[in-house]
C-alpha cells in the first residue's frame, strides 16, 4: 500500500536517496528543501523550514491532493565545526534553528493530520553524535542531543493517536556534508590540534556507509508496528562509541575518544 511521505532536506545527500528511493517504490514523495529539486521521483517543494508560516503553508498545499500524511522524515539539518570558545552567538542560534525548531515546526503541522487518521510515523534524524560531545563539533552534538530529547518526550504525549516516533542515530554517510557544514573561527590556540581533528572527520565522511543503505534501513523501520526511542545505524567503530560511554568510566571513555580523534 503506499504511503504519503514527506522528507526535509531532500536538495541533496541522504535527503535525495531517500525522497528518489521511496518514490520509486511507489510512495507519493513529497521533498522540501530551500532550493527546488528536478525529480520524476517525488515532488520537490522550495521551503525553509525554519520558516513557520512557510511549513504550515506547504502542508496545506500537500494535503490539497492527498488524505493522509504517514510518514515525516525529518532529515534537514547542518553541520557545525569548532571550539566552543570560538563560536557565536549567531551561529549557535542559527545552528539550533535548523536542527532543532525547524523539525519541531515540521512535526507541529503533521501531528493535526496524523491524529485524525489515528496514524504516522516520525523519524528525526539525529547522529550517534549526539550521545556524545564530540571535539570540535560541541553544538553540533548538542543540537541533536536536543532534538533527541524532544524525540523523547513527544513519544509519551502523542503514543494515543498511534503516532510512533525516533530518533534514528546515524554514523558517518558518505555525502558533501564537508562541504556545507558552518565551519566557525578557529582561534590561534586551537588552530594546529583542530586542523588534524577536521581532517579525520573528513576522511570518515568519505569512507562513511552509503546513503542508499540509510534508505533500506528506513524501509525496513517502517514496516514496524511498534518502534524503540532510538535506532543507530552505522558503521561498528562508531556505533560501539554509544555503549562504551554507558559502561566505562568517563575518563577511560575521555581517553579512548582523544585516540579516536588523534588526540592523544
Amino acid at each position: 500500500m503506499s504511503k504519503t511521505i514527506i522528507i526535509t532536506g531532500t536538495s541533496s545527500g541522504i535527503g535525495f536517496v531517500l525522497a528518489e528511493y521511496f518514490g520509486k517504490k511507489g510512495h507519493h514523495v513529497y521533498g522540501l528543501s530551500r532550493k527546488f529539486t528536478e525529480s520524476q521521483y517525488f515532488k520537490s517543494i522550495p521551503t525553509d523550514v525554519t520558516d513557520n508560516d512557510a511549513v504550515k503553508s506547504v502542508i496545506a498545499e500537500v494535503l490539497k491532493t492527498e488524505t493522509k500524511i504517514d510518514v515525516l522524515i525529518n532529515n534537514a539539518g547542518m553541520g557545525m565545526v569548532g571550539s566552543v570558545e570560538d563560536s557565536t552567538k549567531e551561529d549557535i542560534l542559527k545552528l539550533f534553528n535548523l536542527n532543532l525548531v525547524g523539525a519541531v515546526q515540521m512535526m507541529t503541522a503533521v501531528m493535526p493530520k496524523m491524529r485524525e487518521n489515528k496514524f504516522g510515523q516520525i523519524i528525526n534524524v539525529s547522529s550517534i553524535g549526539s550521545e556524545m560531545g564530540l571535539p570540535f563539533r560541541g553544538f553540533y552534538s548538542a543540537s541533536k542531543s536536543a532534538l533527541d530529547k524532544v524525540t523523547e518526550a513527544m513519544r509519551y504525549e502523542v503514543y494515543p493517536w498511534n503516532v510512533n516516533v525516533c530518533s534514528l542515530h546515524l554514523g558517518d554517510i558518505k555525502t558533501n556534508i564537508a562541504e556545507n557544514r558552518v565551519k566557525t573561527k578557529v582561534s590561534e590556540p586551537y588552530k594546529n590540534v583542530f586542523d588534524k581533528v577536521y581532517a579525520l572527520m573528513n576522511s570518515h565522511v568519505g569512507d562513511g556507509t552509503e546513503p542508499l543503505e540509510v534508505a533500506e534501513y528506513i524501509d525496513q523501520l517502517l514496516i514496524k508496528n511498534k518502534w524503540k526511542a532510538h535506532y543507530y545505524f552505522g558503521k561498528f567503530g562508531q556505533k560501539i562509541g554509544v555503549p562504551l560511554k554507558w559502561i566505562l568510566p568517563q575518563g577511560t571513555y575521555e581517553n579512548l575518544m582523544k585516540k579516536y580523534n588523534k588526540l592523544a
